[in-house]
């Protein structure tokens, strides 16, 4: 990125004092070579928490107890809540899920089913709002074999997806490309939430 008279209203020979970081990338030490980078520095808590992280917890029972900031949760019902997955599909990705520690959709009651599903809704109606998105995948995995990556507390997966969301990244460099930050998402989503139901 490079400074200007648009980018931090100087002049175009140097950066704003408050924002040092946009500066003409070629004045800065090194040489350059062929790659682009993706600086994406909020994977580091993922490589800090280890591939075991949260099994010692279930992730479902432990956020609830945090902060909503901290548990990325966006709502709070009665039997269910909705939360940011931690390793999303896309940006927005949520995931609704009972408070109670059970495993199995058909081990839900009355109420949290119909919880879940009216949750489900109303997430789908916010990412509508908020990111504009042009269609949903939903779903549950039902046990491990079935693809649960946390098979021992039901969750439903919302999904957004647009119209453009499919690159190369996925199949050639088993890596999403998220343009969004959980933290940045969670607001957005919270914020946008209606609180009467």
């Amino acid at each position: 990125m490079t400074s200007g008279a648009g980018a931090s209203g100087t002049d175009a020979g140097g950066a704003d004092a408050a924002d040092a970081r946009l500066v003409d990338a070629a004045r800065l030490p090194g040489a350059p070579d062929a790659f682009q980078r993706l600086w994406t520095p909020h994977r580091m808590a993922y490589i800090q928490a280890g591939p075991q992280a949260m099994r010692d917890e279930c992730p479902f029972c432990a956020a609830p107890k945090m902060s909503d900031e901290d548990g990325l949760i966006v709502a709070r019902g009665k039997t269910a809540y909705v939360l940011l997955n931690l390793f999303p599909y896309n940006s927005g990705h949520l995931l609704v899920c009972p408070y109670r520690h059970i495993p199995l959709y058909d081990e839900a009651t009355a109420e949290e089913v119909a919880e879940i599903g009216e949750l489900t809704q109303i997430g789908m109606r916010v990412l509508r709002s908020v990111s504009h998105a042009d269609g949903f995948n939903l779903g549950m995995n039902q046990g491990a074999v079935a693809g649960a990556g946390v098979d021992g507390h039901l969750h439903q997966h919302i999904v957004p997806r647009w119209a453009t969301d499919a690159n190369f990244f996925p199949i050639i460099a088993r890596t999403k490309a998220l343009p969004q930050l959980l933290g940045d998402v969670r607001v957005a989503v919270a914020e946008a939430w209606p609180t009467q139901r």
